[in-house]
């Protein structure tokens, strides 16, 4: 299915994708039963009404389910909260950044200046150095490549490292399942978060150091000298020729000539103030300038990623929820082969059903096809059919290519242009003859391995068990739902 993608903003988002790893994690519905799932579409279509866009119930939904959620499962809560983005975040990082700066040549002490000043000389070349691998980076980069490593990896610590159950409760999975799916989706934008915050850092850093040392030239008298032992004053003439050229070119201020470099030499020196000037001019225009303007460019970015995150509603998860609010069944069609179902196990067909694709969900059960009739199967209610298939098999009938696979193949040329067919395996009656692991493994393989060279998907489930109410049939419901949603195209409700 083509994904169709809507923009979401991003505090809308996160709830909803905090839901959706909730509820397809909890794959028992024990911890979010069918009549919760069904109060928050409800609710939420009552409070948007009947002709809101879907992203609005969708946000709605989410927002009512979440705090239900949260009441029950603070864990949930709580890594929704730290993912959230903290908008003073940035803003701090700048403020220590300009106070490190600040204090970068109190640390250093000494009231001489090293006209060569291989720190600032170091600072201009990676600056450079950045801006050249950001060039590189914007023609190289692949769509949804925004966020470095690092970040995607912080990101899953910052909801993982929380108090929660043993990592193979289900809320441990729903929370490692909210912080990769947040990671994934949210991976552009805080790119340019990161992009705005080292940028904007980087410029008060150096906005720091001068400042530092304008500050501090105001009480104390600074002395600028060199000395090298293997330049002589016309090499470091032309390095700050073209090291100061910025500065010079801003400020106004030439760069000293090679004899007035050399009368400087340690241990002589000269009032340091025209070459403050040219540092900091320099500074200005190679870092602080630069880094303002990509700071603003990635500012400008992020807002945009912001006001809408890309979430595809064609996911089956998704269109199992609009299908329900607007009122437009699924249809699905089950063909049993050479197999009466027995009311039980009709019973637990359809609890599987409505649990995989929802109670809105359409379900036709067509008369057994015999043994080797498959043009029976016109007279099953294939022909010109629409919506998906279920190829529905008794267990204890040992797969055959030339029977079953031929019935799979011709159930699949009628299954029509958009539909999808899978094939249900009943183990009730096998079981009931004995449940040897070895045993009911064997089967289960001869039935994948038919299915995997027709390329379709099995699922196992003892229908007339899921039909009770006991543990086991919750157990045995939750797997054959999810594992027919997934064969479907996506996780269980």
């Amino acid at each position: 299915m083509r994904p169709i993608k809507y923009s979401v903003p991003e505090s809308e988002a996160i709830e909803i994708v905090a839901v959706r790893a909730f509820e397809t994690a909890d794959g028992s519905h024990a911890l979010w039963s069918d009549a919760d799932r069904a109060w928050a579409s409800r609710a939420a279509a009552e409070a948007v009404g009947e002709g809101a866009a879907d992203a609005e119930f969708l946000a709605e939904r989410a927002r009512l389910a979440l705090g239900r959620i949260g009441e029950r499962f603070p864990v949930i809560l709580r890594a929704v909260r730290a993912l959230r983005w903290r908008p003073w975040l940035p803003g701090t990082i700048a403020v220590f950044a300009f106070l490190g700066g600040l204090l970068v040549d109190r640390i250093g002490g000494g009231q001489r200046i090293n006209v060569l000043m291989p720190p600032v000389l170091a600072l201009l070349a990676w600056n450079l150095v950045v801006y050249l691998l950001l060039l590189v980076r914007l023609c190289l980069r692949r769509p949804g490549d925004s966020l470095p490593q690092p970040w995607r990896r912080a990101i899953g610590r910052i909801a993982t490292g929380l108090r929660q159950p043993h990592p193979g409760a289900e809320l441990g999975v729903a929370v490692g399942r909210l912080s990769g799916d947040w990671s994934r989706l949210s991976a552009a934008l805080h790119g340019a978060r990161a992009a705005r915050t080292l940028h904007l850092a980087a410029a008060l850093l150096a906005a720091g150091v001068l400042a530092g040392c304008y500050l501090r030239g105001i009480a104390l008298a600074y002395q600028a000298d060199w000395e090298s032992t293997f330049l002589a004053a016309a090499d470091v003439h032309r390095l700050l020729a073209i090291a100061l050229a910025p500065g010079a070119a801003l400020s106004g201020i030439p760069v000293p000539t090679a004899g007035e470099i050399e009368a400087i030499r340690a241990p002589a020196s000269e009032n340091a103030a025209r070459w403050l000037h040219l540092l900091g001019a320099t500074v200005v225009a190679v870092v602080i300038v630069p880094r303002l303007v990509l700071a603003l460019l990635a500012w400008l970015v992020e807002r945009r990623r912001s006001a809408g995150l890309p979430i595809d509603f064609a996911e089956p998860y998704f269109d199992r929820l609009l299908r329900d609010y607007r009122g437009g069944p699924l249809r699905l069609r089950v063909v049993p082969y050479s197999y009466t179902l027995p009311p039980a196990a009709a019973n637990g067909l359809e609890r599987v059903v409505a649990r995989a694709l929802g109670g809105n969900t359409l379900l036709t059960i067509a008369p057994p096809v015999r043994y080797g009739d498959e043009d029976a199967l016109l007279d099953a209610g294939t022909r010109n059919g629409s919506g998906d298939l279920v190829a529905l098999f008794n267990a204890t009938a040992t797969p055959e290519r030339e029977a079953h696979g031929a019935f799979l193949q011709a159930l699949g040329q009628h299954s029509g242009a958009n539909g999808r067919l899978v094939a249900l395996v009943d183990e009730g009656s096998f079981l009931a003859r004995g449940r040897e692991t070895v045993r009911v493994e064997a089967r289960r393989a001869a039935w994948r391995e038919l299915c995997a060279t027709l390329r379709i998907g099995c699922v196992f489930a003892d229908l007339a068990t899921i039909a009770t109410a006991g543990s086991s049939g919750a157990a045995s419901l939750g797997e054959a739902a999810s594992a027919l949603a997934d064969s479907l195209g996506g996780h269980s409700r």
